[in-house]
Parts: C-alpha cells; sequence; structure tokens
C-alpha cells in the first residue's frame, strides 16, 4: 500500500474517533442507564467501534514510515488499547461473564466476526527485536553448554529366545504375504488366458471402433470442461479456496508482505535520520539563536529588578529552581501586572487578618452541616445507588486520547506534504521542540548569572544603609534559615524510616542479572518458548450465542472467544507499559479445559507474542530443587527479580488444581502444595508497572478447593471441546499442514460432524498418524479420503458430554459464576431496587445458616 493510504486510514480512524469522544464526553453528564439490557448494548456498541479503530491504528502504525507521525499515532493507539480494556471489564462487570455475544450488534452495523478480531500490534515484537536477539543467544548459549538432555527410557528386558521367536514371528508373515501376492499374480494370468481363449480373433469393423473411440474420447473431454467450469464458478462465488500458487512469493499475499517488510526496513532508516536530525538541529538553535537568548532573557530580568524595585522600594526575591526560576517571572504576566500584584499584597494582607476569624466560624458551620448530612444518608445510601442505575466509571485513557486527537488536528490534519514525498521527518517541527529545550537549558544559565547580579545589588544598597543593621537582620535570618533546615531534616529521615518498612529483601544483592539468569535456565525453571502465533489457535465464532442467553439458555463459549480473552487480558496489557500501568490490572489468569485443548499453546502464543520469558514452576518441574523453606524463599525472589528485570515475563503453573487438592496421593511425591502460601504472597508484590502475569492451567478445576483456586486466580477463562464450526477449520488447515491435499473426495464436513468431542490434539495426532511420508508420496495416485481418519482416532478416547457438564457446573460455582446465576435468576440487581441494603443483608445471613 502507498502512503496516501495508510494517511486515508489514519483520517478516518481519526473522524471516528472524535465522533467517539464526543459522545464520550459531551458537556453535560449523561444519565445513569437504569435497563441492564441498554446499558450492555450501549457499551458493546462503543466497544465495537473503539475495536475498529484500533484495527485501522495499529495498522497505520505498523506501516507509516514518518517519525513524527508515529509518535502521535502511538500515542493514540496505546490510549484505544486501554480503552478497549475498560470497557471490557465494564461489561464483565455489568453481565457477571467473560464471554460476551455481539451477533445483533454486529448485523445492526453490518460487520463480521473478522472485523471484532482482536489485532496483536507488531510493535511488541518489532521494537524490541535486537534485545530478544540478544536474549535468544544468551539462552542457547547457556543450553549448549548444558548439553542435550538425557532422557531416561527404561530398556525392555527380553530373553534370547523371546527375540529369536519374534524375528521368526515376523519373517514368516513377510514370507507368506510374498507367497500370496505371486499366487494371485499367477491366478490372474491364467484367467486371462483362459478368456482370451474363449474369445477368439477380434472380428470388429474398423468404423465402429473408431466411432467408440470417438464416444469415450468426447464424454471424457466435456466431462473435464464442466468439471472445470463447476470449479471456476465455486471459486467465483466464494464456496471452494483457490488453488495454492505454485511459487507463494509471486501470490499476492506473499508481494503484500513482501511490501510491508521493506517499509519496515524504511521506518528504522528514517528513524534513525530523525534521531541524528534532533541532535544536529539542537547544536545549530544553540550555535545561531542561544546568544540572542540569552542576551533577552538578561535584559528582562534586570527590567523587572527596576521595576520592582520603583514599585517597592527594594529588590525581589528571585525564585529557586524549584520554583520554576525565571520562567516563573514571566510566565503569562507583564511587568505591569507584577508591580499591580506587589502593589496589591498590602491590601490582602489587611483583609486576611478580618477574614481569618470569619472563616473560622464558617468552616465549624460546614462540618456540622456535613455530619448531619453523613447521618441521614448512612441508611438511604444503598437505595441511592440502586436507583441511580448504571454508569460507566472515569477512563485513564480519554484524556491521553483527546490530547492525541488535538495534536493531530493542529499540526497534521491539514498539513500540505506534497514536497515531502519520501515522507521523511519535518525539520521546522523539530525547530519548535527543540528550542523550547534549548531555552530552558540558556534560562537555568542566566538564573545562576542573575542571581548573583541581584545578590550584588542587594549587597551593595545594605552597604550605602549601614552595617550594623545589617548584622542584626544577618543574625535574625541565620537563626530562621537554621530553624528550616533542621525541619527539613527531620522530614527527610521520617520518610526515609517509612520507605524502609515497605522495601522488599533482596536476597540476591551481590548476584549479577546474568548469573540468576543462567541458574534459572539451568534448573530447568525458565525455558524456551515455543514459537506459537495466537492466530494459529483456530476456532470459529459462536453465531448463537445472543439468541441461547434470550432463551435463558447459557451457552458453552467458543475458542474464538477464548482466544480474544487471552489477547484481551494476557497479551495487551503485558505487550505496552503505557497500557499495563493505567489498565485494570490483571495479575493472574487460569485456564481451564479438558485434556488436548491447547492450555499450554495458548501460553506459548502469549510469550511468543508479547517476547516475555517463560517461568515454569509446576510442581513435577520444582520437586527436589531448591529444598526447605529458605530454597523456597530465594526460589521465587529469583524469579521474580528475573521477571521484573527483564519483563514482560509469564509465570507458568500446570496442573495448578493440584496445589489446592483436599488430599495428595501417597505416590505423588512432587509436593504439589508447597507453592499454595508463596502464591497469594507473590501476588501482592506485583504492583502496576511490574509486567508479569501468573498464568496457570488446568484440566481438573473440579477437584481441588474452589476457594485457593478461585482466590489465587483472578480471571478464570473455560476452554470447551471445539464445536463444529471449529472442527471444520481444524481439519481443513491441519490436513493441510501435514502435506495433506484437499479434493473432492475428502468429506470434510462429515469428518467434523463424527468428530464431535474430540479436541485439537486428537485431530493433530489422526493426521500424523494418516499423512505419513509413504501416503504423501501416494496421493497423486489415491487421493486422500475421509474415512483414513477414522482408525486412528478409534483408538483415543474422546471427552465425553459428562466431563464438559462438569467444567461447566464448576465454571458456574465460581464466583463470577455466582454472581450470573444470582442476575439471571433475578435475585440480584433487578429484584433488590425496591428493597433496601439491609433486608438484602439480613436474607444472606439467614441463607447462610440454613446451609
Amino acid at each position: 500500500m502507498s502512503h496516501s493510504y495508510y494517511q486515508k486510514q489514519w483520517a478516518q480512524a481519526q473522524e471516528s474517533l472524535t465522533d467517539l469522544l464526543a459522545q464520550e464526553l459531551p458537556p453535560e453528564p449523561p444519565k445513569p442507564e437504569k435497563d441492564r439490557l441498554t446499558a450492555f448494548q450501549n457499551i458493546a456498541t462503543l466497544y465495537i467501534k473503539y475495536l475498529q479503530i484500533f484495527r485501522k491504528l495499529e495498522q497505520c502504525y505498523d506501516q507509516i514510515v514518518h517519525p513524527q507521525k508515529r509518535r502521535v499515532l502511538r500515542h493514540v493507539l496505546d490510549g484505544v488499547v486501554g480503552r478497549v480494556l475498560e470497557l471490557k471489564n465494564e461489561m464483565v462487570l455489568l453481565e457477571f461473564s467473560e464471554f460476551h455475544y455481539f451477533d445483533d450488534i454486529l448485523s445492526d452495523l453490518k460487520l463480521t466476526p473478522n472485523d471484532i478480531e482482536i489485532p496483536i500490534p507488531k510493535y511488541f515484537i518489532n521494537e524490541r527485536a535486537k534485545v530478544l536477539q540478544d536474549r535468544e543467544k544468551l539462552l542457547g548459549q547457556i543450553l549448549a553448554k548444558m548439553g542435550p538432555q538425557d532422557e531416561k527410557t527404561e530398556e525392555v528386558k527380553m530373553t534370547t529366545e523371546e527375540a529369536i521367536r519374534i524375528i521368526q514371528v515376523h519373517e514368516r508373515a513377510r514370507q507368506g504375504r510374498l507367497r500370496a501376492k505371486f499366487m494371485r499374480e499367477i491366478r490372474l494370468q491364467e484367467e486371462r488366458e483362459r478368456l482370451a481363449a474363449n474369445r477368439g480373433a477380434p472380428t470388429l469393423d474398423a468404423d465402429l471402433a473408431a466411432v467408440r473411440i470417438q464416444k469415450i474420447w468426447k464424454g471424457f473431454a466435456v466431462r473435464k470442461k464442466v468439471k472445470r467450469e463447476r470449479d471456476e464458478e465455486m471459486m467465483f462465488i466464494g464456496m471452494t479456496a483457490p488453488p495454492i500458487a505454485s511459487n507463494p512469493k509471486n501470490a499476492p499475499q506473499g508481494l503484500s508482505e513482501r511490501t510491508e517488510g521493506s517499509r519496515r526496513v524504511t521506518q528504522t532508516e528514517h528513524e534513525r535520520e530523525y534521531q541524528q536530525a534532533l541532535v544536529s538541529i539542537k547544536d545549530k538553535l544553540r550555535e545561531v539563536e542561544g546568544p540572542d537568548m540569552k542576551e533577552n532573557m538578561q535584559d528582562q530580568v534586570r527590567q523587572w529588578f527596576l521595576e520592582c524595585r520603583d514599585a517597592t522600594g527594594k529588590f525581589p526575591d528571585y525564585p529557586t529552581e524549584d520554583e520554576g526560576g525565571s520562567a516563573l517571572i514571566f510566565k503569562e504576566k507583564d511587568p505591569d501586572e507584577v508591580a499591580a500584584e506587589l502593589a496589591g499584597k498590602a491590601d490582602e494582607k489587611e483583609k486576611k487578618g478580618k477574614k481569618g476569624k470569619k472563616d473560622k466560624k464558617d468552616k465549624k458551620k460546614d462540618k456540622k452541616k456535613d455530619k448531619k448530612g453523613k447521618k441521614g444518608k448512612k441508611g438511604k445510601g444503598d437505595d441511592d445507588e440502586e436507583d441511580q442505575g448504571f454508569k460507566l466509571q472515569p477512563s485513564n485513557f480519554l484524556g491521553a486520547v483527546g490530547e492525541s486527537s488535538k495534536s493531530y488536528d493542529t499540526v497534521w490534519k491539514e498539513k500540505n506534504e506534497e514536497s515531502n514525498f519520501s515522507q521523511k521527518h519535518d525539520a521546522e517541527l523539530i525547530k519548535e521542540e527543540k528550542r523550547l529545550e534549548v531555552e530552558g537549558e540558556i534560562r537555568c544559565q542566566v538564573d545562576e548569572l542573575m542571581r548573583q547580579e541581584l545578590k550584588n545589588l542587594k549587597l551593595a544598597v545594605d552597604r550605602e544603609k549601614g552595617k550594623g543593621k545589617k548584622g542584626k537582620k544577618g543574625k535574625k535570618s541565620g537563626k530562621k534559615s537554621g530553624k528550616k533546615k533542621k525541619k527539613k531534616k527531620s522530614g527527610k529521615k521520617s520518610g526515609k524510616k517509612g520507605k524502609k518498612g515497605k522495601k522488599e529483601k533482596d536476597l540476591t544483592p551481590d548476584r549479577t542479572m546474568e548469573s540468576l539468569y543462567e541458574e534459572l535456565v539451568r534448573e530447568g525453571i525458565l525455558i524456551r518458548s515455543p514459537k506459537y502465533r495466537l492466530m494459529d489457535y483456530l476456532g470459529d465464532y459462536s453465531y448463537l450465542g445472543t439468541t441461547l442467553r434470550t432463551a435463558n439458555i447459557e451457552p458453552m463459549p467458543s475458542l474464538s472467544d477464548v482466544r480474544q480473552l487471552v489477547a484481551l487480558y494476557g497479551i495487551l496489557p503485558l505487550g505496552s507499559q503505557a497500557v499495563h500501568e493505567k489498565a485494570p490490572q490483571i495479575k493472574s489468569l487460569l485456564l481451564a479445559g479438558p485434556r488436548g485443548s491447547g492450555k499450554r499453546s495458548l501460553v506459548n502464543a502469549i510469550c511468543t507474542e508479547t517476547g516475555a520469558n517463560l517461568f515454569d514452576l509446576t510442581a513435577t518441574t520444582i520437586a527436589g530443587k531448591y529444598p526447605g523453606k529458605s530454597g523456597l524463599q530465594m526460589l521465587m525472589h529469583m524469579v521474580m527479580k528475573v521477571g521484573r528485570n527483564l519483563q514482560p515475563s509469564v509465570i507458568m503453573i500446570g496442573d495448578a488444581e493440584r496445589t489446592w487438592v483436599k488430599k495428595v496421593p501417597k505416590t505423588d511425591k512432587s509436593d504439589p502444595k508447597r507453592l499454595k502460601k508463596e502464591i497469594p504472597k507473590m501476588l501482592k508484590l506485583l504492583k502496576g508497572e511490574d509486567r508479569v502475569l501468573l498464568v496457570g492451567t488446568s484440566r481438573a478445576p473440579f477437584e481441588c478447593e474452589m476457594k485457593g483456586l478461585t482466590g489465587a486466580y483472578q480471571k478464570i477463562i473455560l476452554i470447551p471441546r471445539p464445536d463444529y464450526a471449529s472442527r471444520y477449520l481444524l481439519w481443513r488447515s491441519m490436513i493441510v499442514q501435514c502435506n495433506g491435499i484437499l479434493t473432492a473426495s475428502v468429506d470434510i464436513t462429515s469428518l467434523a460432524k463424527v468428530t464431535d468431542g474430540y479436541t485439537q490434539k486428537h485431530l493433530i495426532t489422526a493426521c500424523q498418524q494418516v499423512l505419513t511420508e509413504r501416503r504423501v508420496a501416494l496421493l497423486a495416485k489415491r487421493p486422500l479420503v475421509a474415512s483414513e481418519f477414522i482408525p486412528p482416532l478409534a483408538r483415543i478416547d474422546p471427552i465425553y458430554k459428562e466431563e464438559e457438564e462438569a467444567f461447566k457446573t464448576w465454571y458456574g460455582k465460581t464466583p463470577l459464576g455466582k454472581k450470573r446465576a444470582k442476575a439471571a435468576e433475578g435475585d440480584g440487581d433487578d429484584d433488590g431496587k425496591g428493597k433496601k441494603g439491609k433486608k438484602g443483608k439480613k436474607g444472606k445471613k439467614k441463607g447462610k445458616k440454613k446451609k
């Protein structure tokens, strides 16, 4: 795409963003929405519109090569991403569910499910490419030093007689198969000879033979033509995929990817030139305009000295560096205004003395009123909140988005760039920016000179007045300054004491980060994450979600919903520091689903898309390592220290339910309850600036204590079995990945139908077992058939309906699931509107007693 295309796309995104900002920040605050369904529809519409803008801005930021435009774009992009996360949080609080369905809204906005797919910003990886390469190189060197890991394989013990017996059986079977093959060929040859002898010599006329040959050939040619035309028609209407190009590099997608890559190279070149220009232009401004700036500032300050002396009879006190120096003097003020202010100070002092007494009386009255108001509101507080309805919480990102939109409107919207075809930096904008920096630097120098000059002036004036007065004043001022200094010192000490109590104890102060990193790698705790993109986690959209919910049936989430939640809760906050600090903080995430549903693949996707380190704290991994209480503290300290310094980081705990299992089997020697107390402590230490995420995976969460599991993991994502639409997508992609060729003989529809209950891992296993090297070589002669995949699947136990229902029941018992059930029954906010908060509390207490 061209520069103009991305410029137009940016303009469209900014127009949509301006409309949304006008809607979200109206002149008058909007009234709270009492109807829960209407409130959800409004928030969901905002969410979808912000997602549309997010998709456009992400593409623009990835491909625009102008360095100054990219800075504005980045600011807007981070703001929009943060707003998307805030709106998602609002929807969860409103609907009491992590999964939302927008079928009706999509149809109203004329959008497809692909339009609300959450994009992963490419700058998460591209802007840290050098750091990630160095880290990968270091990890590779450490693993190379360790050498290949010795896999313990149990040797099958067998006697010599048993081994000979097995060889004999196989050899006799081979010879028997060969003998049967020869005998069959001999019998077929004899049968052919017998038929030829009975038939005799051919007596067919030459013309009749020619007609028969023509008939067969014409039929074949017409059938071939009709088939080709049918395939072209089906391809035209989008029912079949176009054939794979013989050379993928020359395909449209390949050319597009190549163009995008070349634009990214241009980006780096323009960024390097921009950084050089920042330094060179600043130096030039300092040389050319610096002396004039310095002279003007000195003249202004001297003029201020004289005017203040004429107005008050003495020289003024120079503002300190903390106050801003001379910048404070001339900040939107003229010398006349300064003189007027100084003249008015005397009148204000007289008024303050009179007003002081009145203010004290007014404050006492106000306090009494406040106390009365609080007493009156205590009983009615709950009713007022309920009557108010639903209102959006204040946003941390709308201000930043608004500022960026203003900068776009003032600088870039109407800017004429006909002469800047290559989209390099704008020198004039750099001058405006750097002129302020140079002015600030010179102002600091001028302030130092003028403070000295003012001191000299005051000394000269004091000499004229006499030495006696000067000595007394000096003593008094010295005493006062001494007292002030003492106070400041005491304040500093108290501040230090407070901070010492909150600081964490560093158990490894003498060790470098490289040594800690190497130790964790050697112990198998910091591991290399396999490259897995989130887009490779295939799954289709749930098209009946809204319909089922209107019928009071809670649908099972689809794999597309799972993919979106992982992007929202795992990838987007970890990828950007600006987003993570202000967005609703998510410290931990639990992926719960049956075996083979792709839980570990999703953890790998989070690490791959954000470039995060992966720490494996599964019970089997840390068994026998760092023994004792002190050893466990050291392990957690090292993981947190390395994870924070080399953020973003993901801490994975496999089979998370085993940490809170009620009874550990005696055969289990991995001590799964070892981290039970350490996980809550670790989560408390995580702050907004720490891009560290705890991710747990569980295949049987219903086997452990609910309170401990839901207390440790803030967000729970339930992963279902693949539905029909998802299985259809999975079969198509996996057959192609295993070098299979999709033809009309492969009935994907029937295959997807009969494999209900099988997960992604099962389907991959079946494809790998069927599409061996030998079978792939025979595809040209013998096309693939759907029935070939049934035998390997028959040997695998599927996920039965009962297990899926167990997961669904367990999810309904989670805190969010309980809230959802109450809201659905009408015992929550809907029925409680007319009742007082106290009655509701009593009802809850009674319910607890009955239990």
